[in-house]
């Protein structure tokens, strides 16, 4: 996942990608101190594709607003 993150994204992640260790169990995902995904929340891991769809969505949000 974090691989296809950066491979789609890169160029508008400027800082890069972190993976840190959570809780036992979490899963959550963060963008500039938003969560836009936890395993918590949803009490399921996401499907294939849907984090990097979500981190899309949020990154043409960003894009949008300083367009």
């Amino acid at each position: 996942m974090a691989e296809n993150l950066l491979h789609d994204y890169g160029e508008d992640l400027p800082g890069g990608l972190t993976l840190l260790p959570g809780r036992v169990g979490a899963f959550e995902v963060s963008l500039d101190g938003e969560l836009l995904y936890s395993k918590f929340a949803t009490e399921r891991f996401p499907d294939a594709n849907e984090v990097e769809k979500t981190v899309g969505d949020r990154l043409d949000e960003e894009s949008a607003d300083e367009g």
